[in-house]
């Protein structure tokens, strides 16, 4: 049943990639919106504002995200645009949809000659790809001064455009010295049940997941499997046994069993919870002795100190000298145009002011684990808000310093997503993922 399973999968998977295949060797004719996308990435920041200017003045924008910070983005969008001209004023409107609403609230607008919202912040790089790119629902926008400052040549980029990178990483309470996870396989030993958001609410759980099974961090896996004691081993090689075959039957590489054996472990054993503030609540308390949770780590920035709750209760596992393997794992929120927008000159200039200045990007450069893709807006942060230090936060320790991204995405071997690769295994792994028995807290 499996084998069936697995062929017509991948059947299915080799199907629609033809089919997107044969569409890209169609010649597309833009319409209007990526006409206007096409003479905006050649043009600096000022140039954009004025067309925004003439475009919006008087009007109202609406935008929708995954994050609310848009909402306190946008008024310092409004005060730059003010400094070019003083008369300038634009009404908006931000939403957040939750329960994951956001796709199907960006498809019904997308239908629309003319939609409501002018861009979008969205996460999930899996549904981002299938849903919303392929589609035509969204367009990107590579802003000139971003690519820039990043080196790449406009035209000849083929990725998103990412507003920053946020990571999730493995945190637990330190009350008991006696316990430590020093290695990423202790998060799922016997009888552990991390605080985690299920992977059906928040999608880039799921995400995390699918690239576990990526060449690079199936050997991460691996590599820190290795450097388990014997006992350890032992224990785990019940189940990297017994998904060997399965490995096999998914297409992946050498290392793939390992991957499969961590992810069966840890979905078979998560205590699934309904935010990340809450999960970080529970485990800086007293009481939360040997808990643990994989979650942002921009929550420790506002962890009120009590007789009973502290950020110095947590450790970040990554960071304790002689740890093995993943730190975490890291997303990104994009930054789209509506292919039907009505305000895209606006747009545009939102967006470059969003990756390309320190104050468009403070909405979310104020807290720590969340990183600019744009070099010197990173680093212009970094300088004004001094996460490296801890100033960000409310204590200073180490669970505060934030070691920067570079750090992060190598020493703590975050497990990055790629939008494509979770795409071209959704219909694979995230089925045997289904398939997998969930842990129902008692």
């Amino acid at each position: 049943m499996k084998k069936l399973l697995c062929l017509l999968m991948s059947m299915l998977l080799v199907l629609s990639l033809a089919a997107c295949g044969n569409n890209n060797n169609k010649p597309a004719e833009q319409s209007e919106v990526q006409k206007i996308i096409a003479e905006a990435q050649n043009m600096t920041l000022e140039e954009l504002a004025k067309k925004a200017i003439e475009e919006s003045n008087g009007k109202t924008f609406y935008g929708v995200g995954n994050s609310s910070r848009g909402k306190s983005a946008l008024p310092l969008f409004i005060e730059y645009l003010k400094t070019i001209d003083a008369s300038y004023n634009m009404n908006f409107e931000w939403q957040q949809p939750k329960n994951n609403k956001i796709f199907d609230q960006l498809t019904a607008d997308g239908l629309k000659e003319v939609g409501t919202f002018a861009m979008t912040l969205i996460q999930d790089g899996n549904q981002i790809e299938s849903k919303m790119v392929q589609t035509g629902v969204l367009d990107t926008f590579i802003p000139k001064g971003w690519a820039e400052a990043n080196g790449i040549n406009t035209a000849e980029y083929k990725g998103y455009l990412p507003l920053q990178t946020l990571n999730k990483i493995f945190e637990y309470n330190n009350v008991n010295p006696d316990k430590k996870y020093d290695n990423c396989w202790d998060f799922v030993a016997e009888g552990e049940h991390g605080l985690f958001m299920g992977i059906d609410s928040e999608i880039v759980g799921k995400n995390f997941l699918y690239m576990l099974t990526e060449d690079k961090y199936a050997t991460y896996l691996k590599e820190a499997y290795d450097k388990l004691p014997a006992a350890e081993q032992a224990y785990f090689k019940t189940t990297i046994d017994a998904v060997e075959k399965d490995a096999k039957e998914l297409g992946l590489g050498e290392n793939g069993k390992y991957a499969l054996a961590w992810i069966k472990l840890w979905v078979n054993s998560y205590n699934e919870q309904t935010d990340d503030g809450p999960i970080c609540n529970i485990l800086v308390k007293k009481s939360s002795v040997d808990q643990f949770g994989l979650l942002v780590y921009s929550k420790v920035r506002s962890v009120e100190e009590t007789d009973e709750t502290s950020v110095t209760n947590l450790n970040v596992a990554a960071y304790q000298d002689g740890y093995e393997g993943i730190g975490g794992y890291a997303y990104c929120h994009y930054l789209f145009v509506t292919d039907n927008s009505p305000l895209p000159w606006t747009a545009c200039a939102f967006i470059a002011y969003m990756v390309e200045t320190v104050d468009g990007f403070s909405a979310w450069g104020k807290d720590l684990g969340g990183y600019s893709s744009n070099p010197l807006v990173a680093q212009g942060t970094e300088e004004k808000y001094h996460h490296s230090l801890g100033e960000s936060a409310k204590v200073v320790c180490e669970t505060t310093k934030d070691r920067g991204y570079d750090w992060w995405v190598n020493t703590g071997k975050l497990v990055v997503e790629d939008p494509k690769y979770c795409a071209s295994v959704a219909f694979t792994v995230g089925s045997w993922i289904e398939m997998l028995d969930k842990y129902t807290p008692q």
